[in-house]
């Protein structure tokens, strides 16, 4: 899958091209609005990762027009501008997702993969050194390849949480999102499952981890690989 990133600051860009080469992505930079502009329109790429602030021409334009010319690639905004209205000009204007900076890779690499997922291309999601593989509902550490089988409401419940990477989710929300507004299951069954999951990410030496965040929920994260547990 090919991706294009339009962005002036070439060392982040660059950092950005790194992380998604690991991932078996075909990665091109542009740091000037114009050139990314005309690369864009070529309507080869799956996705177009767009910072705002260019030289030449801005993102908000370049946006406008490759919407106006038809082009189908996906559009994640890319900007250091983080006001509600920013973020609506955005994505009023055709883009479908939006992050501001600073940012973690692994959130931005969490996006790309949710957004070319969407596009019906990629059914993997990557997150840290793990893989949950969609269609075989394997959960797979990318370097040692070591797998287990995930399936039923614990495989639903660590998708929801990739597809949310970093993001608190509450007891509720997911509780309503695994087993619906109608269930009389046990709400004890969400820690239930919880455990399970955590299990099988440790069985697996994966480096995600689910943090319970006091009153509030949980949320996905990756912890460095050298942490202790």
């Amino acid at each position: 899958m090919k991706i294009l990133i339009i962005e002036d600051e070439y060392n982040l860009a660059d950092a950005i091209k790194s992380m998604l080469v690991s991932k078996n992505y075909d990665v091109v930079i542009k740091t000037d609005g114009l050139e990314g502009l005309d690369e864009a329109l070529a309507n080869i790429y799956d996705l177009i990762i767009l910072d705002v602030m260019l030289p030449h021409k801005d993102g908000f334009e370049i946006l406008k027009t490759i919407k106006d010319e038809d082009v189908s690639s996906k559009v994640l905004m890319l900007t250091a501008k983080s006001t509600i209205e920013d973020k609506l000009s955005g994505l009023n204007n055709g883009a479908d997702d939006y992050i501001t900076k600073p940012f973690h890779m692994d959130e931005l690499l969490a996006r790309v993969n949710v957004q070319l997922r969407k596009n019906g291309k990629d059914n993997n999601i990557h997150l840290g050194n793990t893989t949950l593989d969609v269609d075989k509902m394997l959960l797979i550490n990318d370097n040692t390849k070591e797998s287990i089988s995930i399936i039923g409401k614990e495989f639903h419940l660590l998708e929801t949480f990739m597809n949310n990477f970093n993001q608190v989710l509450d007891k509720e929300q997911i509780f309503n999102k695994i087993w619906g507004y109608d269930s009389e299951v046990e709400s004890n069954s969400l820690e239930a499952y919880l455990s399970f999951l955590r299990k099988n990410l440790k069985l697996i030496n994966s480096t995600l981890n689910v943090k319970a965040i006091r009153n509030v929920g949980y949320k996905l994260e990756v912890k460095n690989e050298k942490d202790e547990d």
